[in-house]
C-alpha cells in the first residue's frame, strides 16, 4: 500500500525564510557609494521593512516555473526598488502629502522633497541595473523580457498612468470601472509584474504565463480592496502609515462605493478566481496559493 502524500505547507516558515533572503539581498544591493546623502535616502526607504510581498511573489513564481529562486533574487530586488520608488513619490506633498510610512517619517520629511525625488529616481534606474547587470546565470533573452515587463509597469501603461488618473479623480464621483482602472494600474500592474517576471526568469511556458496573468490580476485587485478596507478599519499604529487618508483626500474607494461587507466579499471572490487559475499546477503552487490567501487575511 502506497504511503499517503502529505499536502501540508508551512506557510509561516516559507514566508520567514523568503523574507530573510530578500532582506539580505536588498541590503547588499546598495553598497558604499557617493553621494552619501543620496545613498542614505535610498537605503532609508528601501530597508524600512514591510511585508516584502512583491519580491516573494517573484521568487515563488520562478520556483513554480521550474527555476531556481536564487536566480530571480536580483529581479525580486528590482521589483521592490520600483515599489519603494512609488511609495517615496506617492508620499510627496505634490501627491498624497503623507508624513508616515512603515511606522516612521516619510522620506521627504527626513531628506527634503528634492532628495526624496532623486532617491526615487535612483531606485528606479538601479532596478534595471539589478536585472541587466546583476542577474547571473540567466539567459539574456529571459532578461530582455523582464526588462520589457518592468519598463511597462513603471511607466505610463502602469504605475504612472494609474497615479495620474488617481490624482485627477480626487474630490470627484468615480464609478467602479474607473476605480478598477486606477487600481489595476497603480497597484495591480506591479503585483502582476512580480509574478510574471519571476516566471520568465524560471523559463515558464506560455500556458503558465497566461494562467499567472489571471492569478496576478485577481490578487492585485484584492490587495487594493483590502488596503481600502484597512484604511477605514485599522489604526495608524497598526498600519504603519496614516489611516483614513483616503477619506481626508475625498478619494473614492471600494468601501465608499460598495460598503465594507460587499468589498470584502469581492476581494474573497477575486482571490478564489486567482487560485482557480493555477489548478493545473496545484501540486507545486502551494506558495502562490498561500500568498493569495494571505492577501485577504492580513491586518496591515
Amino acid at each position: 500500500m502506497a504511503a499517503a502524500v502529505s499536502t501540508f505547507f508551512d506557510f509561516p516558515a516559507y514566508l520567514a525564510a523568503a523574507k530573510a533572503s530578500v532582506e539580505e539581498a536588498l541590503d547588499d544591493s546598495l553598497g558604499p557609494e557617493r553621494p552619501e546623502q543620496l545613498r542614505e535616502a535610498m537605503r532609508y526607504s528601501l530597508l524600512a521593512g514591510g511585508k516584502r510581498l512583491r519580491p516573494i511573489l517573484c521568487l515563488a513564481a520562478c520556483e513554480l516555473a521550474g527555476g531556481e529562486p536564487a536566480q530571480a533574487l536580483p529581479t525580486a530586488v528590482a521589483l521592490e526598488m520600483i515599489h519603494t520608488m512609488s511609495l517615496i513619490h506617492d508620499d510627496l506633498p505634490a501627491m498624497d502629502n503623507d508624513d508616515l510610512r512603515r511606522g516612521r517619517p516619510t522620506n521627504h520629511k527626513v531628506y527634503g522633497d528634492a532628495v526624496a525625488i532623486l532617491a526615487g529616481d535612483a531606485l528606479l534606474t538601479r532596478s534595471f541595473e539589478m536585472v541587466a547587470l546583476r542577474s547571473k546565470g540567466v539567459a539574456p533573452e529571459r532578461l530582455l523580457k523582464v526588462v520589457g515587463e518592468l519598463s511597462l509597469v513603471a511607466g505610463a501603461p502602469g504605475l504612472v498612468g494609474g497615479q495620474v488618473v488617481d490624482l485627477e479623480c480626487e474630490g470627484k464621483e468615480v464609478d467602479l470601472e474607473t476605480l478598477e482602472f486606477i487600481h489595476l494600474h497603480k497597484t495591480g500592474a506591479l503585483l502582476s509584474a512580480c509574478v510574471i517576471c519571476g516566471a520568465l526568469i524560471g523559463g515558464a511556458e506560455d500556458d503558465l504565463i497566461d494562467a499567472l496573468r489571471i492569478y496576478a490580476r485577481g490578487i492585485g485587485l484584492a490587495f487594493q480592496i483590502i488596503d481600502d478596507i484597512l484604511d477605514v478599519t485599522a489604526s495608524s499604529d497598526v498600519l504603519g502609515k496614516t489611516a483614513g487618508k483616503d477619506l481626508l483626500a475625498d478619494k473614492t474607494t471600494y468601501p465608499k462605493l460598495l460598503g465594507l461587507e460587499e468589498s470584502r466579499r469581492r476581494a474573497e471572490l477575486l482571490v478564489s478566481e486567482a487560485k482557480a487559475a493555477l489548478d493545473p499546477w496545484q501540486a507545486s503552487a502551494a506558495p502562490l496559493l498561500a500568498l493569495a490567501d494571505y492577501i485577504t487575511s492580513r491586518d496591515r
